[in-house]
Protein backbone atom coordinates (compact mmCIF):
# COMPACT_ATOMS: atom_id res chain seq x y z
CA UNK A 1 0.00 0.00 0.00
CA UNK A 2 1.26 3.52 -1.03
CA UNK A 3 2.63 5.03 2.49
CA UNK A 4 1.07 8.59 3.39
CA UNK A 5 4.57 10.16 2.88
CA UNK A 6 5.16 9.40 -0.32
CA UNK A 7 1.60 9.48 -1.68
CA UNK A 8 2.36 13.84 -0.45
CA UNK A 9 5.48 13.43 -2.16
CA UNK A 10 4.30 12.44 -5.00
CA UNK A 11 1.28 14.78 -5.00
CA UNK A 12 3.22 18.17 -4.03
CA UNK A 13 5.85 17.58 -6.93
CA UNK A 14 8.34 15.87 -4.68
CA UNK A 15 9.88 18.86 -4.21
CA UNK A 16 9.14 20.91 -0.77
CA UNK A 17 7.77 17.68 0.69
CA UNK A 18 11.12 16.05 0.36
CA UNK A 19 13.01 19.19 1.63
CA UNK A 20 11.10 19.18 4.99
CA UNK A 21 10.82 15.68 5.79
CA UNK A 22 13.88 13.97 8.07
CA UNK A 23 14.65 10.77 6.37
CA UNK A 24 13.74 8.43 9.24
CA UNK A 25 10.13 9.51 7.90
CA UNK A 26 11.50 8.51 4.47
CA UNK A 27 9.30 5.30 3.56
CA UNK A 28 11.76 1.96 3.55
CA UNK A 29 9.00 0.81 1.08
CA UNK A 30 9.33 3.47 -1.51
CA UNK A 31 10.93 1.35 -4.31
CA UNK A 32 8.00 -1.30 -3.51
CA UNK A 33 5.16 1.13 -4.61
CA UNK A 34 5.22 2.61 -7.61
CA UNK A 35 4.20 0.22 -9.65
CA UNK A 36 3.24 -2.83 -7.92
CA UNK A 37 0.52 -3.48 -10.48
CA UNK A 38 3.73 -4.41 -12.99
CA UNK A 39 5.75 -6.27 -11.23
CA UNK A 40 5.15 -6.89 -7.13
CA UNK A 41 8.14 -6.49 -4.78
CA UNK A 42 8.92 -9.82 -3.76
CA UNK A 43 9.87 -12.17 -6.09
CA UNK A 44 11.57 -9.62 -8.71
CA UNK A 45 14.56 -11.85 -10.75
CA UNK A 46 16.22 -8.00 -10.09
CA UNK A 47 15.44 -6.87 -6.50
CA UNK A 48 15.25 -3.77 -5.27
CA UNK A 49 17.86 -2.06 -2.77
CA UNK A 50 18.61 0.85 -1.48
CA UNK A 51 21.43 2.99 0.42
CA UNK A 52 21.73 6.18 2.33
CA UNK A 53 24.57 8.40 2.47
CA UNK A 54 25.59 12.32 3.29
CA UNK A 55 26.09 15.08 1.38
CA UNK A 56 27.14 18.12 3.89
CA UNK A 57 25.93 16.02 6.54
CA UNK A 58 22.51 15.62 5.05
CA UNK A 59 20.58 12.21 4.20
CA UNK A 60 20.55 11.07 0.78
CA UNK A 61 18.38 7.84 -0.47
CA UNK A 62 18.82 6.23 -3.08
CA UNK A 63 16.36 3.49 -4.62
CA UNK A 64 17.06 1.09 -7.26
CA UNK A 65 16.53 -2.55 -9.15
CA UNK A 66 19.63 -4.53 -9.08
CA UNK A 67 19.78 -6.47 -12.89
CA UNK A 68 22.45 -9.66 -13.04
CA UNK A 69 24.26 -10.47 -15.88
CA UNK A 70 23.46 -14.54 -15.79
CA UNK A 71 26.02 -15.34 -18.74
CA UNK A 72 24.99 -12.35 -21.12
CA UNK A 73 26.64 -9.25 -21.98
CA UNK A 74 24.45 -6.25 -20.29
CA UNK A 75 26.09 -3.13 -20.49
CA UNK A 76 27.21 -2.24 -24.46
CA UNK A 77 24.94 -5.62 -25.33
CA UNK A 78 21.13 -5.82 -26.29
CA UNK A 79 19.85 -5.40 -23.03
CA UNK A 80 21.44 -2.26 -22.08
CA UNK A 81 23.34 -0.66 -25.60
CA UNK A 82 25.61 1.97 -25.63
CA UNK A 83 24.37 5.38 -26.90
CA UNK A 84 20.91 4.47 -25.47
CA UNK A 85 18.76 5.67 -22.70
CA UNK A 86 18.59 3.69 -19.32
CA UNK A 87 16.91 3.32 -16.00
CA UNK A 88 19.86 2.44 -14.27
CA UNK A 89 18.93 -0.45 -12.82
CA UNK A 90 15.49 -2.70 -13.46
CA UNK A 91 12.56 -2.19 -13.63
CA UNK A 92 11.08 1.52 -12.26
CA UNK A 93 14.15 4.18 -12.83
CA UNK A 94 16.75 4.39 -10.31
CA UNK A 95 15.53 7.19 -7.56
CA UNK A 96 17.06 9.89 -4.91
CA UNK A 97 16.00 11.86 -2.38
CA UNK A 98 18.24 14.63 -1.14
CA UNK A 99 17.19 17.30 1.64
CA UNK A 100 19.58 19.87 0.61
CA UNK A 101 20.77 21.57 -2.74
CA UNK A 102 23.66 19.20 -3.88
CA UNK A 103 25.79 19.17 -7.28
CA UNK A 104 25.71 16.36 -9.18
CA UNK A 105 28.49 15.95 -11.87
CA UNK A 106 28.36 19.70 -12.15
CA UNK A 107 24.54 20.28 -12.30
CA UNK A 108 22.52 22.03 -9.38
CA UNK A 109 20.00 19.62 -7.75
CA UNK A 110 17.18 21.52 -5.17
CA UNK A 111 16.06 19.54 -2.34
CA UNK A 112 13.41 17.11 -3.45
CA UNK A 113 12.61 13.72 -4.98
CA UNK A 114 14.39 12.62 -8.47
CA UNK A 115 14.95 9.60 -11.25
CA UNK A 116 18.59 8.91 -12.39
CA UNK A 117 18.79 7.95 -15.40
CA UNK A 118 22.02 7.31 -17.47
CA UNK A 119 23.17 7.09 -20.89
CA UNK A 120 25.94 4.07 -20.91
CA UNK A 121 29.05 4.21 -23.60
CA UNK A 122 31.93 2.27 -23.89
CA UNK A 123 34.67 5.36 -22.78
CA UNK A 124 32.28 7.90 -21.15
CA UNK A 125 28.42 7.67 -19.34
CA UNK A 126 26.01 10.78 -19.74
CA UNK A 127 24.21 11.36 -16.18
CA UNK A 128 20.64 12.72 -16.39
CA UNK A 129 18.27 14.12 -13.44
CA UNK A 130 14.92 14.43 -14.02
CA UNK A 131 11.99 15.38 -11.61
CA UNK A 132 9.85 12.82 -12.88
CA UNK A 133 9.34 9.83 -10.73
CA UNK A 134 6.04 7.73 -11.50
CA UNK A 135 7.25 6.42 -14.94
CA UNK A 136 8.17 2.76 -15.76
CA UNK A 137 11.79 3.15 -16.81
CA UNK A 138 12.03 1.64 -20.21
CA UNK A 139 13.35 3.86 -23.08
CA UNK A 140 10.19 4.52 -24.85
CA UNK A 141 8.71 5.59 -21.36
CA UNK A 142 10.85 8.61 -21.37
CA UNK A 143 8.21 10.64 -23.60
CA UNK A 144 8.59 14.33 -24.53
CA UNK A 145 6.51 15.01 -21.35
CA UNK A 146 9.15 13.37 -19.26
CA UNK A 147 12.10 14.79 -21.09
CA UNK A 148 10.68 18.13 -19.81
CA UNK A 149 11.39 17.81 -16.40
CA UNK A 150 15.16 17.30 -16.64
CA UNK A 151 17.21 19.08 -14.33
CA UNK A 152 20.19 18.91 -16.08
CA UNK A 153 22.48 16.28 -18.00
CA UNK A 154 26.35 15.34 -16.93
CA UNK A 155 29.17 13.33 -18.41
CA UNK A 156 31.58 10.97 -16.27
CA UNK A 157 34.32 9.12 -17.70
CA UNK A 158 33.97 5.12 -17.98
CA UNK A 159 36.52 3.10 -15.88
CA UNK A 160 37.32 -0.70 -16.56
CA UNK A 161 37.23 -3.50 -13.55
CA UNK A 162 39.78 -6.14 -13.58
CA UNK A 163 37.24 -9.02 -11.89
CA UNK A 164 33.62 -9.03 -13.33
CA UNK A 165 30.52 -7.64 -11.15
CA UNK A 166 27.91 -10.54 -11.27
CA UNK A 167 24.69 -8.14 -10.25
CA UNK A 168 24.59 -3.93 -11.01
CA UNK A 169 25.77 -2.39 -7.90
CA UNK A 170 25.61 1.55 -6.89
CA UNK A 171 27.30 2.34 -3.36
CA UNK A 172 28.73 5.70 -1.60
CA UNK A 173 32.26 7.01 -0.99
CA UNK A 174 32.35 9.46 1.37
CA UNK A 175 34.53 13.05 0.26
CA UNK A 176 36.64 15.78 1.94
CA UNK A 177 34.58 18.87 3.00
CA UNK A 178 30.33 17.24 2.66
CA UNK A 179 31.12 15.43 -0.78
CA UNK A 180 30.57 12.28 -1.56
CA UNK A 181 31.39 10.10 -4.89
CA UNK A 182 28.35 7.71 -6.18
CA UNK A 183 29.77 4.87 -7.77
CA UNK A 184 27.85 2.58 -9.91
CA UNK A 185 29.14 -1.18 -11.29
CA UNK A 186 28.89 -3.75 -13.19
CA UNK A 187 30.25 -6.53 -15.17
CA UNK A 188 33.72 -4.90 -16.02
CA UNK A 189 32.34 -1.72 -15.98
CA UNK A 190 32.78 1.20 -12.99
CA UNK A 191 31.53 4.97 -13.01
CA UNK A 192 32.15 7.76 -10.31
CA UNK A 193 29.50 10.55 -9.83
CA UNK A 194 30.37 13.48 -7.78
CA UNK A 195 28.18 14.63 -5.63
CA UNK A 196 29.19 18.18 -3.44
CA UNK A 197 27.10 20.30 -1.41
CA UNK A 198 25.26 23.27 -3.42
Amino acid sequence: MLSVAFAALITLGAVDAAASMPTAQYPDTVCQVLHPDRVPALGRSSPLDSLTFTVGNKPVKLCYGRPSSRGRVMLGGEAVPFGKLWRTGANEPTIFYNTLPIMIAGVKIPAGVYSLYTVPGATQWEIIVNRSISQWGEEHNYTPEVQAKEVGRATVRSEVVAEPIETFTIRAEPGAKGAATLILEWEKTRIRIPLKPA
